[in-house]
């Protein structure tokens, strides 16, 4: 019996699987080990947190690699035993896995050129040298022999362990009985491999992606260790990494234009230690906002937040404000580091790794407690990760939450008594602190909870009661939070993700669907009035900065909101498209070229396209806009987004 179990073909089958596992792990010790230098001041423990990491990222790789193996293993015929049929699967199994192997092998030699995993970007870019062959040579037997010597004995041990693993045909009693048994257990293979391919089977969780690895480390550049250069060569297939372009030779016409390095306004000034406090809302579009469409409906709209809306009478309002993304994953980003979305979004692109510099980091330097609370299942949206490597020291998610009574079995814990417990626990924190919350409540399927069915408007569209309900628990978050210490001594930033569906045509638009509300709110009276010159997300953090007086320099692409220049703009990306948004206009740019130009005061719906009568204005734009897009795609590439 033990002689069966040993030869059944479903633990031969996690057997095998089991060797390359093996063969990754022992591929990124030689990973290390090979490249050390690099990895400075890397702990034992640390080192240990990475390989135990680095298991979630090999068993997507794994399993995405040998999809087809697993399923000729898991079929529920008989024919699966077939010497014949075997023997293909299993010369299959070497050529796939060990091409798997050789592109983690060769990076170790790759590495130090890049500092980066391997990405399919490296076929793109040597697909027309001439001389592959000759390199490839040069690199295997020459210049890195002793690589691939490395590879040629981890090939042998695999195919060496393999062979020691071998399957025969059951006994057949039953024959409905076996088949029913065998199609549940492809069901359920099928079931794990799909979930192990994307990190969890969790309705809040993205697939995971290169951002991901950052929860097991503690510097960028560790993420390589976690990983493997399968998964990052997979994960990178349908993406296009930036090029560099040189609209301005000159760095200083350049820097005139756009410099995402910010400076000092007054390096003596006193900094003040104030507590920040980022409220990030779920699709809170700001058509939802009475209080920013005064004039909507002929001047009758009320909109459903009653409670911001009397906030934005004693805050400074934005009026004015756009997200820099369409999606939730791109919000975080663009508000705590001031990196927008271009394109596709920052934590899935295989520039994720960068080193940061965003608001927790910093201010964790001038003595800052940092935390950053989402009530969704720990480690959704990869937001765990992201915050982690902008400096957040403490994440607090459902697992602290530790009551599952308030999860709404889709998303997170409700908006109200996730609200409550964070300012509660924001009392427990030394003063003084940054936090950052982003609520789950408003987001499709639309629910509230049981005791506040019925309890708000239900108006146009879906998604308005529940923007009525996390409304409400802004107003009980507000009445708690009045009552701690730290309070006086807070300035709150209210912003949303991204606009979501629209009633209205003007928030329809290409300009309106990124419109977001924007308040800061200092208990103190500190900052008040409106706002109505274009800002966006990524200015939130250069303007918190200026505002505690900051005496550092410090690398941001958005600008201060409180002091506004003439050449301030707005940009967003809209599938491959550009938007820049200044003063009264918004241009539309696309492959290279401007495809329209609205004034979007006077013509909201853009149904005018004025780039004809204005070809000096557009002009203006483009250079800006320019600007902007060879600033971005230099510093991303280079890896520089910290100031030295």
């Amino acid at each position: 019996m033990l002689h069966r179990i040993n030869k059944n073909i479903y633990t031969t089958l996690i057997t095998r699987l089991l060797i390359i596992f093996a063969i990754y792990t022992a591929s990124r010790v030689l990973f290390y080990t090979f490249n050390y230098q690099l990895f400075s001041n890397l702990s034992i423990q640390s080192f240990l947190l990475i390989l135990l990491g680095g298991l979630k990222f090999d068993l997507s790789a794994i399993l995405y690699l040998n999809s087809l193996f697993i399923l000729a293993q898991a079929v529920p015929f008989n024919f699966r035993f077939k010497p014949k049929y075997q023997s293909f699967f299993s010369g299959l199994f070497f050529v796939i896995n060990g091409i798997g192997i050789a592109f983690n092998i060769a990076d170790i030699a790759y590495y130090p050129f890049t500092l980066r995993r391997t990405t399919f970007s490296l076929f793109t870019q040597f697909i027309n040298e001439k001389n592959l062959g000759q390199l490839a040579v040069k690199f295997m037997f020459i210049d890195f022999w002793y690589l691939t010597l490395i590879f040629i004995v981890l090939l042998f041990t695999m195919v060496w362990l393999y062979k020691k693993t071998s399957t025969i045909a059951p006994i057949i009693r039953h024959q409905k009985t076996y088949y029913l048994l065998s199609t549940l257990a492809m069901l359920l293979i099928a079931w794990f491999t799909v979930a192990g391919m994307r990190g969890g089977f969790r309705h809040s969780t993205r697939p995971i992606t290169l951002s991901n690895a950052g929860e097991f480390v503690s510097n960028p550049a560790e993420i390589n260790l976690v990983l493997n250069t399968p998964f990052a060569i997979m994960q990178t297939i349908n993406t296009q990494p930036l090029q560099k372009v040189n609209y301005f030779a000159d760095s200083l016409a350049l820097d005139s234009l756009y410099n995402p390095i910010h400076q000092p306004i007054n390096k003596n000034a006193l900094f003040n230690k104030k507590n920040i406090v980022i409220i990030i809302l779920e699709s809170f579009s700001r058509e939802y906002l009475g209080g920013f469409n005064k004039t909507l409906e002929g001047g009758k709209y009320k909109g459903y937040t009653p409670f911001l809306d009397s906030l934005k009478n004693v805050s400074l309002a934005f009026n004015n404000a756009y997200a820099n993304g369409r999606s939730s994953i791109e919000a975080l980003p663009a508000t705590i580091t001031s990196i927008p979305n271009i394109k596709e979004p920052y934590i899935l692109s295989y520039y994720s790794g960068n080193k940061l510099n965003g608001l927790p980091s910093l201010l964790a330097h001038k003595g800052y407690h940092t935390s950053f609370f989402h009530g969704a299942p720990n480690g959704s949206m990869g937001f765990s990760s992201f915050v982690k490597m902008a400096g957040v020291q403490h994440y607090y998610g459902k697992t602290e939450y530790n009551n599952d009574d308030d999860f709404d079995d889709i998303w997170g814990i409700w908006d109200q008594p996730f609200f409550k417990y964070w300012a509660n626990t924001m009392s427990t924190f030394k003063q003084p602190f940054i936090s950052t919350l982003f609520s789950v409540s408003s987001h499709h399927p639309f629910e509230v909870p049981v005791a506040y069915k019925n309890k708000f408007p239900k108006g146009t569209l879906p998604v308005h009661q529940t923007i009525g309900y996390t409304d409400m628990a802004l107003r009980k978050f507000f009445a708690t939070a009045a009552t701690k210490p730290w309070y006086k001594n807070t300035l709150f930033i209210i912003t949303a993700d991204h606009s979501s569906v629209a009633y209205h045509p003007q928030y329809q638009t290409a300009l309106g669907a990124f419109a977001i509300p924007m308040l800061f709110f200092d208990p103190s009276g500190g900052l008040k009035g409106q706002v109505d010159y274009p800002v966006q997300q990524i200015d939130i953090m250069p303007t918190v900065l200026n505002y505690l007086n900051y005496n550092l320099p410090y690398f941001a692409f958005g600008k201060d909101m409180l002091q506004p220049q003439p050449d301030d703009f707005v940009v967003n990306t809209s599938d491959n498209s550009y938007q820049i948004t200044k003063g009264n206009y918004v241009l539309i740019y696309n492959n290279n070229k401007t495809e329209a130009l609205y004034n979007y005061r006077d013509d909201v719906l853009l149904q005018h396209n004025i780039e004809s009568q204005y070809p000096n204005i557009s002009k203006q734009m483009e250079k800006y806009l320019k600007a902007f897009i060879q600033q971005y795609n230099k510093h991303t590439v280079d890896n520089k987004f910290s100031v030295k």
